[in-house]
């Protein structure tokens, strides 16, 4: 399956991976563990938890989407971006349907970190 093929339909019936985050911003561990993540089932529905000014998150909905699109433009019609309320717990009762995996990525990637690049664009005068 060519993940990255442009002929790609969006189907809401067929098996989708989710990805809920901050997104604070996007960055290359956010990227690999997509590509990891659009594995398991061909598309992926990203949440984007609304956290615009609670804490250190300054980026709203409309630029954390734009930078995601940008990031994300080889996979179109891979991925949706949905605006979702701050979810702070996942919660399920018994076997329904799903399941709820942690991707493990390469220690480097691991170690990403938006926290330090948020600061480093305040630093460079990017971000206030």
């Amino acid at each position: 399956m060519n993940l990255k093929e442009k002929e790609y339909i969006w189907d809401n019936k067929k098996p989708t991976a989710q990805m809920l985050g901050r997104w604070q911003p996007w960055h290359a561990g956010h990227q690999k563990l997509f590509e990891e993540i659009l594995k398991k089932t061909g598309q992926v529905n990203i949440m984007v938890r609304d956290v615009n000014g609670v804490d250190d998150n300054p980026f709203d909905f409309e630029t954390v989407k734009k930078n995601i699109f940008e990031a994300l433009k080889d996979y179109k019609n891979r991925f949706q971006v949905t605006l979702v309320p701050n979810i702070t717990n996942i919660c399920y009762g018994r076997g329904v349907g799903y399941k709820i995996e942690e991707i493990v990525l390469d220690e480097k990637t691991q170690q990403i970190s938006a926290t330090k690049i948020r600061a480093q664009m305040r630093k460079d005068g990017k971000l206030k």
